[in-house]
């Protein structure tokens, strides 16, 4: 089988690698540079990733292709963060960067060549009655399968995810007693492909600052400023600067560039049950019943390694997720993501329109 593995210079696509070779496979080798270099990312240099790269290369007996996809990351990824953002929402880039970028323009300009893209996710696949589904990674921190729950079904059959039977730290003993350069390399903490640039710092490099009140929602009186409605998410706790706390973000008024905060762990403010979702981007089948009923499932409204019983019911507007519990910080702009009754299915994911309590 005629594999490409994406290498990001850190230790999961090495060990991904390495555990392909140990199949007998010697697969093409591509490092993607994207995004945050030059003028317009001066504090992200790939250098280091590179020398990286080119040492797995060379242990593996594996040729190696340096690729840009730096106008199209631009275009659409960085585009569409900063737009969000603007728009008062909560962008998430990862899961963008996955779709467009590392399984669809690569796909389209190389990976087309070969019959498997392998990555170092920690994400795993089954396939059921001929159907490749996306399913949980072994290892429930470190699963990433709401990161991927927006790419397409041609995306995810040529997908190969050969971390996904594997906990992080057996990753990491691998990566230690094969003696690989990247076993001590940190886990990346930032956007995808922003490498070492801060997100607030990115975000006050493209959209400045301008000086906000932030206000006591129960009392309304003003407890302290901020530089702007877009370096804060409902649902925040820290980097508020507030005494007191702790405070949570329960609402953004964008007009007025106001953050309306609420103080202890449980404000009733900032929970909902319901999760309001425009669209649904459903990767292998349409799993809702044909007779219009509500599907059980278990679902995240962002990355955490816990999954919230509920149903998902389709209405008028797109769909809703009913949840058991109460579930705090429902983000318009990020991603609701769907899966199976027993958490082990990622059926898909939906942009969150907005979230209320019934």
């Amino acid at each position: 089988m005629k594999t490409a593995v994406l290498l990001s210079g850190g230790v999961d696509s090495s060990v991904a690698l390495h555990l392909l070779c140990e199949q007998g496979l010697r697969p093409d080798l591509y490092y993607i540079r994207i995004g945050m270099e030059g003028e317009e990312f001066p504090d992200c240099p790939a250098e280091e990733d590179i020398e990286m790269v080119e040492w797995l290369a060379r242990k593996y007996d594996c040729p190696l292709r340096i690729v840009s996809l730096h106008d199209e990351y631009w275009d659409y990824v960085v585009k569409y963060m900063i737009d969000t953002v603007k728009a008062g929402l909560t962008p998430h880039p990862d899961m963008m960067c996955n779709r467009i970028i590392k399984f669809g323009y690569f796909n389209e300009y190389w990976g087309h060549e070969y019959d498997a893209i392998a990555t170092g996710h920690y994400a795993d696949k089954r396939i059921i009655d001929g159907i490749h589904f996306l399913a949980t990674a072994k290892d429930p921190i470190k699963d990433q399968t709401d990161f991927l729950a927006q790419i397409t079904y041609p995306q995810l059959v040529k997908a190969a995810f050969p971390l996904g039977a594997l906990p992080k730290s057996e990753v990491r003993q691998i990566a230690k007693r094969e003696g690989l350069v990247t076993a001590g390399r940190k886990d990346s903490q930032g956007i995808c492909f922003l490498g070492k640039v801060n997100y607030n710092d990115f975000l006050r490099k493209y959209l400045g600052t301008k000086v906000g009140d932030i206000i006591d929602f129960e009392t309304k009186k003003k407890v302290g400023e901020h530089e702007g409605f877009w370096f804060h998410t409902i649902g925040q706790r820290k980097g508020l600067g507030l005494s007191g706390g702790p405070w949570f973000v329960v609402r953004k008024d964008i007009q007025t560039n106001t953050l309306f905060v609420s103080r202890g762990y449980d404000p009733i403010e900032q929970y909902g049950n319901v999760v309001e979702i425009g669209g649904m981007n459903f990767i292998s089948i349409d799993p809702m019943p044909e007779d219009g009923s509500p599907l059980d499932i278990t679902f995240k409204v962002r990355h955490t390694p816990d999954f919230t019983k509920g149903k998902l019911i389709k209405v008028p507007s797109g769909y809703e997720v009913r949840s058991e519990a109460l579930i705090q910080g429902i983000a318009p702009g990020q991603y609701c993501t769907i899966y199976d009754s027993d958490s082990s299915l990622c059926y898909g994911s939906g942009v969150i329109s907005g979230g209320r309590k019934e």
